[in-house]
Formats: C-alpha cells, sequence, structure tokens
C-alpha cells in the first residue's frame, strides 16, 4: 500500500516537530511519496494535475501541518480547492478518490488544557476537524480520525526536547496506523 503525504508547512526549514516527523516517517519502511506543496509551490500555483496524479497513485493519503488558527495553513486549504474538483473528487463521476484513506496528522502549539469548554480556545480539537470529515464524506474517502499532539510552541515555555521527543512518538504512532491499514 502506497502512502502519500502531503506536507504542508508554511516554514518547513524551520520546523521542529514537523520536520521531526517527516524525518522518522523517511526513516520507516512505508512505502511513501512526499510533497511537500509550500517547496513545490511558494507562489500558490499549483499543479492540478501532478497533485491529482499523486492522489491516483497512492491508496492513503496524509496530510501532515501544524494547527494555523484553528485550521490547516492557506497553502494546504488552496491545494483542497486546486485539486479536489468536480468530476474528480466528487460529482456525478467524481468518484477517482473513492475508497482512499483520508489522514490528517498534524501539531498544535498550544497544551491540551486549552482546548475544552473552560479554555482559552474554548472548543476540543476534534470540533475543529468537522470540514475534514467532512471533504472525507464527500469525495468518498474513508476519513480516519487524526493523529495530533499538543504542546509545540518553544514561545510557550516547551523545550526542544520535549518537542522533538512528543514528535517522535507522534511519528511512532503515525507509523503504526498507517501500517494497520494494510
Amino acid at each position: 500500500m502506497k502512502t502519500l503525504i502531503i506536507l504542508a508547512h508554511p516554514d518547513f526549514d524551520k520546523s521542529l516537530a514537523n520536520k521531526t516527523i517527516i524525518e522518522d516517517l523517511k526513516l520507516s519502511t512505508l512505502d511513501i511519496e512526499i510533497r511537500n506543496i509550500q517547496d513545490l509551490y511558494p507562489n500558490y500555483k499549483i499543479d492540478m494535475a501532478a497533485e491529482q496524479n499523486a492522489l491516483l497513485r497512492n491508496t492513503t493519503i496524509v496530510f501532515q501541518y501544524p494547527f494555523y488558527w484553528y485550521n490547516m495553513p492557506a497553502i494546504l486549504k488552496h491545494w483542497f480547492d486546486v485539486t479536489f474538483t468536480h468530476q474528480f473528487a466528487y460529482g456525478s463521476k467524481g468518484d477517482k478518490l473513492k475508497n482512499k484513506n483520508f489522514l490528517a496528522s498534524f501539531t498544535i502549539g498550544a497544551s491540551e488544557k486549552e482546548y475544552f469548554t473552560l479554555g482559552e480556545h474554548h472548543f476540543r480539537v476534534h470540533d475543529f476537524c468537522k470540514n475534514l470529515e467532512q471533504t472525507a464524506y464527500y469525495s468518498q474517502m474513508n476519513y480516519i480520525d487524526p493523529i495530533y499532539f499538543h504542546g509545540t510552541s518553544l514561545t510557550a515555555g516547551y523545550t526542544e526536547e520535549d518537542v522533538k521527543k512528543k514528535a517522535k512518538d507522534h511519528a511512532q504512532k503515525l507509523i503504526e496506523r498507517l501500517t494497520n491499514l494494510k
């Protein structure tokens, strides 16, 4: 089973958490293709055909990104707008993604305790993922609950060692989840 990783980090070179996750994925035995869409399309001029072909040649699609303003980075949203087109991802003939696996894997800067009714961010993380679930449903993909972890912001007091350890643990969970999909 081939897995496509859509990496959507606006500043991947400065990333600690997402970079660690990708490095560990590369070291795994998984059959993966990684597309760093920020590097591929710094001007946001996404090649629809190339991205659709990447989707077609893979069984599982993982979206790897940092959680930005309760959602995905802008380039990933734009990627969806350009790539998940009518009669490709949806519509009367839009079944090209049918039965492919859809898995979001992301990192969150704030602590877990902030994502509850009385927390600073008021909602649970899963409440912010409804758009992902609906996108998978609408395109006839198999939605898999997201994998994510909290506490990646060094400005919030987390240390590089803490973040790197959490990222390695996250990568291992992601690898296990992907392995079990076979």
